[in-house]
């Protein structure tokens, strides 16, 4: 038996290699994420497949003979087709438990370098001026500030153990999480319109999916209080493009950091590439050595597991 890795953007795959061939099984890979198209002739005959960023969708499943699992190198799984993969009887499983120190280390990173304009001012000396970059009104306390967490998961949890310290008011949304563990987490429950109107800070903490897409819009966005700044590392499509483009450019959006986007990478004459209030990242948000490792044995794990015809934990699509 094998298993098919569709993509991955790690030096090589020494580790997965040393898992499932010490358990007796073999790899097939390609590096580059492919289209579409091409994935059955890789897929079709696996017994396993991992994936990074590849389009597994319903022409992609179907293609496929043998499988018993479909694992995402990562938490989200908007790149698998689950219900597709549900229909097949096969069980697709994420990685739910890494990178969520590194997430909630740079969502706070990003809240501070925005509300505290680090990057601008860095910049502003490198270029050889003096003073404050921006007018001083810019320059953020965080403890005057209310901050709104779309999505309490592990991370927004995180994010929000984080944020007490600074002393600032948080709001959050979550409609599977219960009020009582939002409260206990030294939080307000938030209705989604409560929190855009009143959130000073809008940080996503929600995964991709068909409620969540396009959640800030042109109309979304023109709810929210003048000067607002939203933080984004969960999933690019979150957030219109074109409407955070023109929030941004009129001024009613104030700061944007972005470590995720719509498409990605980022055009090259994208206008938010240049934009002084805007800090972006390349999706790196999660990168450790530790996270990253983790994330390779634990997906390698779940594939040996399914080879073996173990129980799988981690399942996403209702899958037994």
């Amino acid at each position: 038996m094998h298993v098919a890795i569709t993509d991955y953007s790690f030096p090589d795959l020494s580790i997965e290699s040393a898992l499932i061939e010490q358990a007796g099984f073999s790899i097939q890979a390609w590096k580059e994420k492919k289209a579409a198209s091409e994935l059955p002739a890789l897929v079709s005959n696996a017994d396993a497949v991992i994936t990074q960023f590849a389009p597994v969708n319903a022409d992609v499943i179907g293609s496929m003979q043998k499988a018993r699992v479909i694992v995402r190198y990562g938490i989200g799984v908007d790149n698998v087709d689950l219900a597709a993969a549900a229909a097949r009887g096969i069980p697709v499983c994420n990685v739910p438990d890494y990178c969520i120190d590194e997430v909630a280390d740079h969502t706070l990173a990003f809240i501070l370098a925005t509300t505290r304009q680090v990057v601008t001012n860095a910049n502003h000396v490198r270029n050889g001026q003096w003073g404050l970059a921006t007018p001083l009104e810019s320059l953020k306390t965080m403890k005057n500030l209310t901050v709104g967490l779309v999505g309490f998961g592990r991370i927004g949890q995180e994010v929000a153990s984080r944020l007490r310290a600074f002393k600032c008011r948080i709001l959050v949304f979550d409609p599977i999480v219960a009020a009582e563990v939002v409260t206990a987490a030294g939080a307000v429950p938030s209705t989604l319109a409560d929190l855009i109107e009143h959130s000073d800070i809008l940080s996503l903490h929600c995964p991709s999916t068909a409620q969540t897409r396009g959640l800030l819009n042109s109309e979304s966005l023109s709810q929210t209080k003048p000067g607002v700044a939203v933080i984004n590392l969960a999933r690019g499509d979150l957030i219109d493009p074109a409407a955070l483009t023109n929030a941004l450019q009129s001024g009613h959006v104030s700061a944007a950091a972005l470590d995720v986007f719509n498409p990605e990478p980022i055009p090259v004459d994208h206008p938010i590439r240049s934009m002084n209030n805007v800090i972006l990242a390349s999706h790196i948000a999660s990168a450790s050595v530790p996270a990253v490792k983790k994330l390779r044995e634990t997906a390698a794990q779940l594939a040996i597991m399914a080879l073996r015809g173990e129980p799988l934990p981690n399942v996403v699509n209702g899958v037994k």
